[in-house]
């Protein structure tokens, strides 16, 4: 998709109105780009272009505000416009409240504030539509915008408490498609996910699609459902002011001018507005910048940065400094002086050009955080409170309690503790019938002390997380969000991943605590890195849109190389497409036995999707990998090319499919040669024969490109250790045979290159190497290849063979 800036001009918005300060038949709102009409019940009846083409969708409800009170969802049934103070008054059936909507006229877009509602108690929340439309092409579900080739109509929530969305659960989560909860395991996503889709600002629909969004007041205590527990008590929290104040902005715009309308609400409205080196982060190549995810320390810094360098990497990540997450204090052994010593590692690091970052579980709190030991915060996450109906001894392990809520919910109960004075407990189960009890309790767990307490006092279950984690309440989480900006704040750290996001949950509040979590941290930044900080999670939001660099999901723990959550992996790239942001690939695992035909294949992806990626690893995993140079070298000129903007879109089409291999061979400083790879992968498998009959594998390998000598790479695998192929042998189309004058042991990797023959161990150190007169040719087309050689050792092991052939290059030079 190309970006363009919209030219700057004077456009005005026009209203054009039929009666004022009384029931309107019809209220037109005009942009430079969208009309948008309302009948004389506050119904939108027109979305239409500047060219006239109507982009609402027959037949469906469009209510500009919706009401909840009483138990139901209210339309408006009257509208009255006040011209000179620009007010729509909306009246709703059966209830005598009434509500007020500022508009504010914008050359761009509409905005609408709910600025008073009479009987404002009796609400329980406000929706600001659905507005259906005809668009089906692009549903951009969290940044709430909906396009095709032609034209996208977006909603844009202006403040926090103005959720994308729907209030479709009292607990405020959004659906979003999350891999953890696949019942297929984590290695990669099931095949039936067409889509996968977080959120639901904007929404597919049989019609067309819609986009939504709802504020709630939050005055009240509620007891709701929630994460795995039927009953779970949501404090009050009136500091928000509830649903007046509410405000959104609604906006058309043609699909090349999506991203400057949204950058002009940005700084219009003064929403967050990242930059990166004064570009706007949606739009600057440099927030897909891949990085090195690997620890380091004072002592090891300098070594790290010297890898990163010569990966041509511009950032640094360390995947866990912290020695608990709450307080967030340094490893020690890592970082003698805490702070003092990250920030020399950050100066140490911005002298070379690199960024230095850390990951974090954001809200999670360890139990070895002095959030819960010795003295466990009165403000850890409860899921509900009780009372103990008599008097407990220090000693004791049964506790009596008046009723089971709360403790006996144990779909989401991983560390099963209480809170009791200034003790927690932990307890196996509860009793199933009369007299209430926690059973077989373990007293003063988590370094807390043993107390004796007396009949009445209140019992709390704790929230926790499969992490073996306790979570905070709003206020504790406000201290949390503000000990990670002030570790920012001190040691000028350049990224941060808030994994774990989903923590804030904990609250009650769903996508609204999670974005609360993010924009408190966005907010307590110093100058000097607020909207600087290149930053992502475990899961996306409306607001948090703007706050975001970009998002990085995949990672490399569950399956070889190539194949780990690599359909997920690919789904992501649409999601990013749709959502207008900047792509990433994820995690990989950058091993000492990694191999260079790996990289290639995860750099061509990330130049064909224009996305970056991480490359998780370790100092002694890279020091231990024989041709370290060699591949971070090739990770540097990939990069560099990709980011200078070298690779072309019929280029990009290519390098997109997981089935097709390239090279990069560097030029000069600004021009590559891009080789495409033509290869195919068969197995020598262990045959059992009569003596005298040849032990051999045929197969038919076909080139595409002119003739050329043999390259292939070969391992054994399956089988013992002691597995060995022993005289090896590849011949070509019955007449040109190379024989290799070595066994190849399990673990060891046999490489012809069209040059020679080498054979390294299994972390790619060279054992041996042979030049060879004249390797056999492969043929353009259809080529007889056999492989021959005995291969010893039980449980069945095989040779794993890739051959490859290459392809004329294609020159291409940076672009920027």
């Amino acid at each position: 998709m190309k970006r363009y800036m919209i030219p700057l001009r004077a456009i005005l918005v026009v209203i054009v109105v039929t009666g004022f300060g009384s029931a309107a038949a019809q209220v037109s709102f005009k942009t430079s780009q969208l009309t948008m009409v309302l009948d004389a019940k506050a119904h939108i009846t027109g979305l239409k272009d500047k060219a006239g083409k109507e982009y609402l969708a027959p037949g469906q409800p469009a209510p500009l505000l919706s009401v909840f009170t009483g138990g139901k969802l209210l339309h408006p049934e009257k509208m009255r416009w006040q011209n000179a103070s620009k007010i729509i008054v909306l009246n709703y059936p059966g209830w005598k409240g009434e509500v007020n909507i500022k508009v504010v006229e914008k050359p761009d877009y509409v905005t609408l504030e709910l600025v008073n509602i009479r009987n404002n108690e009796e609400v329980e929340y406000i929706v600001w539509g659905p507005y259906p439309t005809i668009i089906t092409k692009q549903i951009g579900e969290t940044v709430g915008t909906v396009w095709d080739e032609a034209f996208g109509i977006g909603l844009q929530a202006l403040n926090i408490k103005t959720l994308g969305g729907y209030p479709s659960e009292d607990n405020d989560i959004e659906p979003s498609f999350d891999i953890f909860s696949e019942s297929s395991g984590l290695k990669d996503i099931s095949p039936e996910h067409k889509v996968l889709y977080r959120g639901q600002t904007a929404k597919l629909t049989g019609f067309g699609s819609i986009i939504q969004a709802y504020s709630r007041n939050r005055y009240k205590q509620r007891v709701v459902e929630n994460w795995g527990h039927d009953k779970y008590v949501v404090p009050a929290y009136p500091q928000d002011g509830g649903v007046i104040g509410s405000k959104i902005a609604l906006w058309g715009a043609p699909q090349e001018q999506l991203l400057s309308v949204i950058e002009k609400i940005e700084l219009q409205e003064n929403l967050p507005h990242p930059t990166i080196n004064g570009v706007w982060a949606k739009r600057s190549p440099l927030a897909t910048s891949s990085y090195l995810i690997m620890g380091f320390g004072e002592q090891t810094i300098e070594e790290a940065l010297e890898l990163t360098q010569k990966a041509g990497l511009k950032y640094l990540y360390h995947p866990g400094p912290f020695e608990t997450w709450g307080h967030f204090g340094l490893n020690k052994k890592q970082f003698p002086d805490e702070r003092k010593s990250m920030k020399r590692c950050v100066d140490i690091a911005a002298k070379k050009g690199i960024g230095l970052g850390v990951h974090t579980l954001s809200s999670f709190i360890t139990t070895n955080d002095p959030f819960v030991t010795p003295v466990p915060d009165k403000r850890l996450a409860k899921v509900g409170s009780g009372i103990i109906t008599s008097p407990v001894d220090e000693k004791a392990t049964v506790i009596s309690i008046a009723s089971p809520d709360f403790f006996n919910q144990m779909k989401n109960n991983n560390l099963k503790t209480v809170m009791l004075g200034s003790e927690l407990i932990r307890y196996r189960d509860v009793s199933q019938t009369v007299p209430w009890q926690l059973l077989d309790c373990v007293r003063g767990a988590f370094g807390t002390k043993a107390q004796s307490h007396q009949q009445g006092d209140t019992i709390a279950k704790l929230m926790d997380h499969g992490y073996k984690v306790f979570l905070p309440d709003m206020e504790l989480q406000d201290e949390i969000t503000a000990n990670i900006a002030r570790l920012f704040n001190e040691t000028d750290l350049q990224q941060i991943s808030f994994d774990g996001l989903e923590g804030s949950w904990s609250t009650g509040m769903g996508q609204y605590a999670t974005q609360l979590f993010v924009k408190k941290w966005y907010d307590l930044l110093k100058p000097a890195l607020k909207g600087k900080v290149i930053n992502d999670a475990s899961g996306p939001g409306h607001f948090f849109w703007h706050i975001f660099t970009r998002m990085n999901w995949g990672e490399p723990w569950y399956a070889g190389f190539r194949e780990s959550q690599t359909q997920y992996r690919l789904k992501n790239q649409d999601y990013y497409y749709r959502n207008l942001m900047p792509r990433m690939l994820g995690w990989f695992q950058l091993g000492s036995t990694t191999t260079l035909e790996d990289i290639e294949w995860l750099l061509a992806r990330a130049a064909g999707f224009d996305a970056g990626f991480a490359l998780s690893t370790s100092l002694a995993e890279l020091k231990k990998h024989g041709r370290m140079d060699l591949l971070l070298q090739t990770v540097a000129e990939w990069e560099k090319a990709r980011l200078s903007g070298a690779f072309q879109s019929t280029q990009k089409d290519a390098l997109r499919d997981i089935n097709k291999e390239f090279h990069l061979s560097k030029v000069d400083d600004r021009n590559w040669d891009l080789f495409p790879v033509n290869n195919v992968v068969i197995q020598h498998q262990q045959k059992i024969r009569q003596p005298g009959e040849p032990v051999y594998s045929d197969y038919s390998f076909n080139n595409p490109f002119d003739e050329q000598p043999l390259q292939f790479v070969a391992h054994i695998t399956g089988g013992p250790s002691s597995a060995s192929w022993e005289q090896p042998s590849v011949e070509i189309n019955n007449y040109a045979k190379l024989e290799i004058p070595f066994t190849v042991a399990k673990g060891q990797w046999l490489v012809c290159n069209g040059k020679q023959v080498i054979l390294y161990d299994h972390e790619w150190h060279t054992i041996k190497e042979i030049a060879v007169q004249q390797l056999p040719v492969v043929a353009t087309g259809a080529n007889k290849i056999l492989i021959e050689g005995i291969i010893s050792g039980e449980q069945s092991p095989a040779v794993k063979i890739e051959f490859k052939t290459v392809g004329k290059a294609e020159r291409i030079s940076a672009a920027r």
